[in-house]
């Protein structure tokens, strides 16, 4: 599957009294990653909402290696991992200077306006890379 690039500059608000960005917002950035990388693969993540298909985040994982600070640019690269009828993982590399700073993953149930889990509808199939 495709990989996505996308950036962010880390925000002084995002930081603890150490001047490290603070762990909760890796999470963060790894959802602008997620709306991008379906942006590029050719759907708006709202107008998916809007056609009764939400993306629950059903587990997450995030490994840190390296640490941001105030004013770095983070880069985050992601893509589609695995794909089923069920559910998407979705998998990010984050970066600064080319030097890795974390890793992550987040797994998504598709569900319907109601909140119950349904098959991904197959107008979605091949743009997720699904056969």
């Amino acid at each position: 599957m495709e990989l996505h690039r996308t950036s962010v500059r880390v925000r002084y608000a995002e930081t603890d009294q150490m001047g490290v960005v603070y762990h909760a917002n890796y999470y963060v950035w790894m959802e602008v990653a997620r709306v991008e990388l379906c942006d590029s693969l050719g759907f708006r993540y709202r107008d998916m909402e809007k056609d009764g298909v939400m993306m629950a985040v059903i587990e997450s994982t995030c490994r840190y290696v390296g640490a941001a600070r105030f004013d770095d640019t983070v880069v985050i690269e992601s893509r589609v991992a695995e794909v089923n009828s069920r559910s998407v993982l979705f998998a990010y590399d984050l970066s600064v200077d080319g030097r890795p700073i974390a890793s992550g993953t987040t797994r998504h149930l598709y569900l319907n306006s109601e909140f119950r889990p349904i098959r991904l509808p197959a107008r979605y199939h091949a743009l997720f890379g699904l056969k």
